[in-house]
């Protein structure tokens, strides 16, 4: 439970710096240089404290990358233009956790205790009452559908992610091969990065031979982005995957994803004092519903 909150604190950390990475890179290129810093740091510790990009779980880990981070991920900003930030995150973290659920049941067999089960719904229940758009939050006039659909996609690529993790460490497990704590949380990190590195990389590249910048494109301001590229690598896909992997080597992803989720509200003070967001009575009571939905979680068995 630990590492599961450790992450979420990291990944709002990330989404923070992410936020305003995103004011001086294109998101393609931000992405690619952020996933390229954390594989280089992570990558770094693997090869000369772990087992590098060895041992039974790389196949399905890369995989998992591969879904996670990269299709995932493109997904997600395909989504935030058309539908927004909000329905964005309601859609995706209220739908990966029980999808990751249904899934791990399925294929796994790990079924979750009623305890466990009723706390995570009161968990997304109150990322969904907090992240809601109000009614005076204007709605999309375009592309909903398309962006529905990319949420939708974000949510089963996470979900997926997580679950090919799962079964990656049982694998492993099965050949004497154990991926537990920090350690192994590092070395999973850094496998499936690779994964995200391949289907980023690729679509970078995509754009480059397929669409020439137009005269009204942004241009990149690196000497501004570095700093924010380096907190945002460091946080997210670096020290933020790395709690994240270790997380579902010990819980499975019924637990995980549920306090992951809660990522956008422990975002919301920060960027109240940071951005001047307003936080409404309405955010006030799921935040408090899922924060006590956490507490719970880490209590119950």
């Amino acid at each position: 439970m630990f590492a599961a909150i450790l992450t979420t604190l990291l990944f709002s950390l990330s989404a923070l710096s992410g936020q305003r990475l995103s004011r001086h890179l294109p998101g393609s290129m931000a992405n690619l240089v952020r996933l390229v810093l954390a594989a280089a740091v992570v990558g770094a510790y693997a090869h000369g404290f772990g087992f590098g990009i060895g041992g039974p779980a790389f196949p399905l880990l890369f995989v998992s990358g591969c879904i996670g981070f990269g299709i995932g991920d493109l997904a997600l900003f395909q989504a935030y233009p058309r539908i927004g930030t909000r329905r964005t995150m309601v859609l995706v973290q209220c739908l990966a956790a029980p999808i990751a659920a249904l899934t791990e049941w399925a294929w796994l067999g790990t079924v979750p205790s009623s305890g466990q089960a009723f706390f995570g719904a009161l968990i997304l229940a109150g990322v969904g009452v907090a992240l809601m758009p109000g009614r005076e939050e204007a709605g999309p006039t375009h592309g909903l559908l398309v962006g529905c659909l990319c949420g939708l996609l974000a949510a089963w690529c996470q979900a997926w992610g997580a679950v090919l993790s799962r079964k990656a460490y049982a694998v492993a497990a099965a050949q004497d091969f154990v991926i537990a704590g920090v350690n192994g949380g590092v070395n999973a990190a850094y496998q499936r990065l690779l994964g995200g590195l391949l289907v980023s990389g690729g679509f970078v590249l995509y754009l480059k031979l397929a669409h020439q910048p137009g005269p009204e494109a942004r241009p990149a301001n690196w000497p501004r982005a570095w700093p924010l590229v380096i907190a945002n690598g460091l946080c997210g896909p670096a020290l933020g995957v790395t709690c994240y992997q270790w997380a579902l080597s010990a819980a499975p992803t019924s637990v995980v994803l549920p306090i992951v989720a809660t990522t956008p509200l422990v975002v919301m003070p920060f960027a109240h004092y940071l951005e001047g967001d307003k936080i409404t009575p309405r955010t006030l009571l799921g935040g408090a519903l899922a924060v006590g939905g956490v507490v719970a979680l880490t209590l119950v068995r």
